[in-house]
């Protein structure tokens, strides 16, 4: 620790030029101050007899007034002494300079100075003492160096104002020249001077130092604690601010109530409730429980911690709650998502008869925003005008984030475009408002505004940006951000990484985001999630799983979104024994809890084939939103059990949950699945009146395949030629599918040449009217058909079926001999032909459209990719045990027929998830019942 140690010639007069200059220049003029050129004050006295008191009687008033800060009597008694030239009196005039710093009338306290007839060393520590208390702490140092420089040696008065002012400004290199005189004065074993050097060196920075002489203290009373450990807690040092209390009290001092509101505010910061309650036991203990402002800091801290209870309890303990205790009441229910009691709070403190103030009406424009409460939302902007806040830019940005997330941006934009100076905040609040309203145009076109006015951008504002890229899908742009923040040395930001790793992932750039990913020196939860939805939503859910284990071996502990991820990965790759374990993990942590990860197991079980550890999942849900109800009846949908989904979606409307329009399409599908026509009709021609919305393309295509499947032709074309809308291909296709069931050449060929213009990439048009000529012996149309394909370059996307053992993955294609265990697989085939063959399987050749012979077509038909993998799944599997295959395509006829003899043969559940929905063929017969 360097000290100063200087005479009064020494006390560097530059260095305080240099750093206040105006003080400087105001110090040189203090004699003719504005302030001193008239007494208003001789005015108040109007009695036209008045009695010349005696010196010492106005004397002792002056103390009075000045121990009070009571400012007009004090003038009034300065007016009679000088109108009776009682001026000279040493005593009187300190105390009137003493009140006149105290009260801010500096130029009156400065001029009573520069009149006394001989420097006064109480005087001047008056003086500074005002300056120093009352924030001028510039002003103080000043005064103390004219003071120094007549020659007047500071006291244990004057060097704790001093000290305190430099503290003030953090002037560590000034500090430590009054340090210096403080020790060649003798001072520094003085406690108050101690105290305020503890102080001093602690808002500096330098703890060490501060520590040291704090221990230097010969008798440390609890003020000289209090110092110490107070700039701690403001320095946010919390853990060793508590730790210096429990010394203080093992050292026999007995703390008060400052001391205890400190540490109250340490565990506030430590969000340690436990040691919380032992302060609060201490004020209680020792009968500082009715302090008010101890009061106030154990609602704050309770409220934030988060036991609102205990902090309510504590606030209806106080007499006369005030702004402050129902700021910290109203602002720690905010903080914890507590909306509706925050605004309660807010409705009782107002009909107490308190005011709002700023901060009162900022947390309340924040519960307005966390449950959308619009027009509460405008009354408090009203109240906000009231008060004449308006260019205040924290208000602002407040206002913009309430107005936003109650959906009302035009509101908000005009809150925006209001703003005198828009600042960085402001900007990235209006961005990250258009974001979350899913408006991600006009998010990115802000972006390019702002660079524009000058204003520059932070973290915040590309992460922000990059979820609007992400959302929007735009490549280029994706790439133009991460130049800009490589430029701009935020590429190694974790926040920054992580958005550009979700964007490239989202942008299906894998490549790009998997180098970000592994260029990252540290990688943290949130990169992983990242990069492991990346896998997941780009079909990759093998390298999803091998990065999940990765980040375990790290050591970094999941959360609830990962495990959503990672289990949406499982459901990609119908990889059920591998989303068991991540179950497991669910269950490990205390997720099940969690809604995220809650619906994403239900999604996962029904995708995966497993229907009843679906509904185990959906029961164990606590609060079940739209998000799980909607995955519970997609997934018996999906599985053929409409009329359970039906039975599910009208106990959902018991439980008054509204259903959206997803789930409208899932109870479209189960009726669909089912075969329920009667009911789908009901469904779909009364949704505006039951549930509020018209029906969509999803709703319409969902209408025609049913009754398309049903035979009911003529009223599915009717269905496309009276909808409000332009048909989209999957209308077309829908009716195309239910042509090829019941072999309608006419409304097929109408479909086919429909999905032509509109998706004339897709090879499953050609196949599919192809399959309707075959089935009515219309060989030279499926010549044709082939030969359009092959003229248009359109390839027939290949067949591929997936099936996991072992927490492992295979992937087969028709005709697979890549496999390791392709002999074996094989030669059960054979051996399966065999058994079908006396079973009564005829192989169903005329939906083959190989130009072959017979035997050709049946071979080929028994090398489709799913009869590959069933096959892998009966050796590779234990017996009975289900057997769990996804592909990629629609299951064709053959394989759905020969599947049913399989399951029977070999008495095995055979679970088939194919790109329309689940089959599962047990003892010779299917779960949808021949309808798909």
């Amino acid at each position: 620790m360097k000290i100063r140690t200087l005479n009064s010639l020494q006390f560097q007069k530059s260095h305080l030029q240099r750093s206040y200059p105006s003080s400087f220049h105001r110090f040189q003029t203090s004699a003719t101050s504005s302030h001193a050129k008239s007494n208003p004050f001789l005015s108040l006295t109007q009695d036209p007899n008045p009695t010349s008191l005696s010196v010492p009687y106005y004397s002792k008033l002056l103390s009075k007034c000045n121990a009070s800060k009571t400012l007009y009597p004090g003038m009034q008694i300065h007016a009679h002494t000088l109108k009776f030239g009682s001026t000279n009196d040493p005593k009187s005039r300190n105390f009137l300079i003493s009140l006149y710093a105290k009260c801010k009338l500096f130029g009156y306290a400065r001029k009573l100075v520069d009149e006394s007839p001989e420097p006064d060393l109480v005087s001047w520590s008056a003086l500074i003492s005002g300056y120093a208390q009352n924030g001028f702490a510039r002003d103080a140092i000043w005064a103390f160096h004219e003071m120094h420089l007549l020659g007047l040696k500071s006291n244990e008065f004057t060097f704790p104002s001093v000290l305190k002012a430099c503290a003030f400004t953090k002037d560590l290199e000034l500090g430590r020249q009054v340090h210096g005189i403080v020790v060649v004065n003798g001072f520094e074993s003085d406690e108050y001077v101690g105290n305020s050097l503890v102080v001093l060196y602690s808002k500096c920075g330098k703890f060490g130092d501060s520590r040291r002489l704090f221990e230097d203290i010969p008798e440390r009373s609890v003020v000289s604690w209090n110092a110490l450990f107070s700039c701690y807690v403001q320095s946010d040092y919390f853990g060793e601010a508590v730790e210096l209390f429990r010394e203080m009290v093992l050292s026999g001092v007995r703390p008060n109530e400052f001391s205890l509101s400190s540490m109250i505010n340490a565990c506030t910061g430590l969000e340690d409730s436990g040691e919380g309650r032992k302060i609060h036991g201490f004020l209680i203990k020792l009968g500082y429980d009715s302090d008010p402002f101890s009061k106030n800091a154990l609602v704050d801290m309770y409220a934030k911690i988060g036991n609102l209870e205990d902090a309510v309890v504590v606030f209806e303990e106080i007499r006369e709650p005030d702004i402050v205790s129902w700021n910290a009441l109203i602002a720690g229910c905010v903080l914890h998502d507590k909306h509706d009691s925050a605004l309660e709070f807010f409705g009782q403190m107002r009909l107490s008869g308190t005011h709002s103030n700023l901060f009162t009406l900022s947390s309340a424009l924040k519960a307005c925003a966390g449950i959308g409460l619009k027009e509460l939302g405008r009354q408090l902007h009203c109240n906000l005008i009231k008060l004449n806040v308006g260019s205040d830019p924290f208000v602002h940005v407040g206002l913009i984030d309430m107005y936003s997330k109650s959906g009302l941006m035009n509101d908000a934009r005009i809150i925006f475009n209001l703003m005198p100076d828009k600042d960085l905040i402001a900007w990235n609040a209006v961005i990250s408002a258009h974001s979350q309203n899913g408006e991600d145009m006009e998010a990115l076109l802000l972006f390019p505004l702002m660079h524009e006015a000058g204003v520059g951008f932070n973290q915040t504002t590309l992460s922000t940006v990059l979820k609007s890229v992400a959302s929007l899908q735009v490549n280029y742009v994706c790439k133009q951000i991460h130049v800009l923040s490589a430029k701009s040395g935020f590429e190694s930001d974790r926040y920054v990484v992580n958005s550009l790793i979700d964007a490239y992932g989202k942008c299906a750039l894998l490549e790009d985001a998997t180098r970000i990913f592994r260029e990252c020196l540290i990688v943290d939860l949130v990169g992983f999630t990242s990069m492991i939805t990346a896998y997941s939503q780009s079909g990759q859910g093998e390298e999803a799983l091998k990065l999940y284990l990765e980040m375990l071996d790290r050591g970094i502990e999941p959360d609830p979104y990962v495990c959503s991820s990672l289990l949406n990965a499982c459901t990609n790759l119908s990889a059920y024994e591998q989303g068991k374990q991540v179950h497991v993990h669910v269950l490990k942590h205390g997720f099940m809890y969690d809604n995220f990860a809650g619906n994403s197991l239900v999604n996962m079980y029904a995708k995966c084939g497993s229907i009843d550890d679906a509904e185990r999942a959906f029961s164990s849900i606590p609060e079940r939103g739209i998000v799980s109800w909607s995955a519970m009846i997609g997934g018996l949908a999906q599985h053929g059990h409409g009329k359970e989904a039906l039975r599910v979606f009208n106990q959902m409307l018991k439980y008054g949950v509204s259903p959206n329009q997803i789930t409208l399409v899932s109870v479209l599908c189960a009726c669909n699945h089912a075969g329920l026509v009667t009911e789908a009709q009901k469904y779909f021609r009364s949704m505006k009146e039951l549930f509020g919305f018209e029906p969509m393309q999803e709703h319409y295509a969902c209408m025609i395949d049913l009754l398309g499947r049903a035979g009911r032709l003529d009223e599915a074309m009717e269905l496309v030629n009276t909808m409000p809308f332009q048909a989209d291909g999957s209308v077309w296709g829908a009716l195309l599918g239910a042509a090829r069931i019941h072999k309608n050449v006419e409304i097929g060929q109408h479909a086919a040449e429909m999905l032509l213009i509109l998706e004339p990439e897709k090879s499953g048009t050609h196949v599919l009217l192809a399959n309707i000529y075959a089935s009515v012996g219309m060989w030279n149309n499926v010549a044709k058909m082939r030969r359009l394909m092959k003229d248009c370059n359109v390839k027939k996307e290949p067949g591929v079926s997936w099936i996991e053992v072992k927490d492992k993955i295979y992937t087969f294609i028709a005709g697979d001999r890549s496999h390791v265990w392709s002999e074996e697989i094989y030669a059960k085939l054979d051996e399966l032909s065999e058994r079908l063959s006396k079973a009564g399987y005829i192989p169903k050749v005329e939906f083959d459209l190989h130009d072959v012979e017979r035997d050709e077509k049946e071979k080929l038909l028994f090398h489709h990719s799913e009869k590959l993998a069933v096959a892998f799944g009966l050796i590779a599997t234990p017996a009975g045990t289900p057997i769990r295959v996804k592909k990629n395509l629609r299951v064709c006829m053959d394989c759905h027929t020969a599947f049913k003899f399989i399951s029977k043969i070999v008495s095995r559940e055979i679970i088939l998830r194919d790109i329309n929905r689940y089959h599962h063929f047990k003892d010779g017969s299917c779960s949808c019942g021949d309808y798909w």
